[in-house]
């Protein structure tokens, strides 16, 4: 019988492919499904990470296009928000995996030049994208709001100052927007990261058994048929995962309230979705 500090080592970083090639078979010990459902959420820290990360530029332009008069601009932007929060995400990785599969295994050829495109049936890539769009809709839709909510004489007040224009959005509108939106926002962050655990259970395999925390926690329910340890294993992970987002929103909403009074400060409190 191996240590858990052997165990650590071989399976810390198991599920991005270092240490140990083969996953336990037998006598499965709680300190492997503490490891192995712990490897597991690398992957999903990185999914939530980077598709809030790109997800948040994107949903900007879209809140801003959403508010365009033109509606060249407006309508797709609607359109594009009316589709994602309108469908299922288990549903969007399907569609996505299986269209993305129809790409050519060669490659697309584009004047000359032959584009990859095996890599983006790969969960890192063709799930992150998806994940990317479809907190961007949401995220858009909470900063359309919030745009919606700056009181106009803020705007008047900025227009009586001389400030206008492109100044008066970086100045008075964007900052005003994040801060009535980042309560929202800080509770689609979390669900973002709840949501990740649909990847691998979506058309997106998991490549040399490599899998998010879920993956690995499905893993020791079928081969020990007790599902009481590794899915509360999971969900304590999760637990600490999400109290880790509530810290660090925290902090960036304290810093966009900092010039205000503290009894007028908005407070983060967490309001889990039932529905996505």
């Amino acid at each position: 019988m191996s240590t858990c500090w052997e165990t650590f080592g071989d399976y810390a970083l198991r599920s991005i492919g270092i240490g140990a090639k083969l996953l336990p078979k037998t006598d499965f010990t709680l300190c492997q499904q503490f490891t192995l459902i712990g490897s597991g959420l690398i992957w999903n820290v990185y999914f939530g990470a980077l598709a809030l990360l790109f997800g948040f530029f994107l949903a900007n332009a879209l809140a801003l296009a959403r508010i365009a008069h033109s509606p060249w601009l407006r309508k797709p932007a609607e359109w594009f928000v009316f589709v994602f929060r309108g469908s299922p995400l288990f549903i969007q990785f399907f569609l996505a995996y299986e269209m993305l599969v129809m790409l050519p295994r060669t490659g697309i050829n584009l004047l000359g030049l032959t584009i990859e495109t095996s890599w983006l049936t790969r969960a890192w890539a063709g799930a992150l994208i998806v994940l990317f769009l479809n907190t961007a809709a949401y995220s858009a839709e909470i900063f359309y709001g919030a745009l919606r909510s700056i009181p106009k004489g803020d705007l008047e007040a900025a227009e009586a100052y001389g400030i206008t224009g492109w100044t008066k959005f970086r100045r008075i509108q964007w900052p005003t927007m994040l801060r009535l939106a980042w309560p929202s926002y800080t509770n689609e962050a979390i669900f973002l990261f709840q949501s990740t655990t649909l990847v691998f259970f979506s058309g997106f395999p998991a490549f040399s058994q490599m899998g998010d925390a879920l993956y690995y926690a499905n893993y020791f329910a079928d081969k020990t048929f007790n599902p009481f340890i590794p899915y509360p294993i999971v969900a304590f992970y999760f637990v600490l995962l999400t109290l880790g987002v509530i810290w660090l929103f925290g902090r960036i909403n304290r810093y966009l309230n900092r010039h205000l009074p503290q009894n007028t400060r908005s407070r983060i409190r967490l309001r889990p979705q039932l529905v996505r």
